[in-house]
């Protein structure tokens, strides 16, 4: 297959998801998000297996790739309705944590135009005393920053999906063409014409 086919274009895709994914678990891991950071972790890993099927015509791999993006599609879509707070969700619960902190997205202090303020609890004084800290002046909520994330990660993975099913019937046919015109037989066509062009030029050669 040439470069400019769908061969081609799955590995591109999956070096965009592998960018994608890479720079989402590093925001995930500050934020302390837990249950994000290990489906980006299995979500790494499928794609890379997925890339690798691709490069060394493995349909079998492409076919986990494929599978793994309709699961992939399913949980971003969860995480666009957690955001959201869709269905009875919270974005304020700790879900997403395992409810082991209570950290939230790493955006919600650090998004586009954030100032964070720290003021001291009233009525409590010592080195144990806790201090109310305030975001203002976002420009975008962190929520909806999570939802685009999400929303690109299902662009990504819909096509992906698309392109992995091209690529697998491709490498299908292509296998059983390779049958067909005998690739795998032990004793191709041009073993049965062997014998008579031996004895043709045998024949040409006998004393008169």
């Amino acid at each position: 297959m040439g470069c400019c086919t769908g061969r081609c274009t799955l590995i591109s895709l999956c070096t965009l998801q592998l960018i994608a994914a890479l720079e989402r678990q590093v925001f995930d891991f500050l934020g302390y998000q837990w249950a994000p950071i290990l489906a980006n972790f299995l979500h790494i890993i499928i794609v890379i297996l997925g890339l690798f099927g691709t490069i060394q015509y493995r349909p079998r791999y492409i076919v986990v790739y494929a599978v793994w993006t309709a699961i992939w599609v399913t949980w971003n879509i969860f995480i666009i309705c957690f955001y959201l707070e869709v269905g009875g969700l919270s974005k304020d619960s700790e879900l997403l944590t395992f409810n082991i902190s209570q950290h939230q997205s790493w955006w919600s202090e650090n998004g586009p135009g954030c100032v964070r303020k720290e003021a001291p609890v009233a009525g409590i004084t010592g080195l144990d005393s806790q201090s109310y800290i305030s975001v203002i002046g976002c420009t975008l909520e962190y929520r909806y920053i999570e939802v685009m994330h999400s929303s690109f990660q299902i662009l990504l993975a819909l096509v992906g999906f698309v392109y992995a099913c091209y690529v697998v019937s491709v490498f299908t046919e292509e296998e059983d063409s390779f049958d067909f015109i005998g690739g795998f037989d032990p004793f191709p066509l041009y073993h049965v014409n062997e014998k008579p062009s031996n004895l043709l030029f045998k024949q040409t050669y006998l004393p008169a």
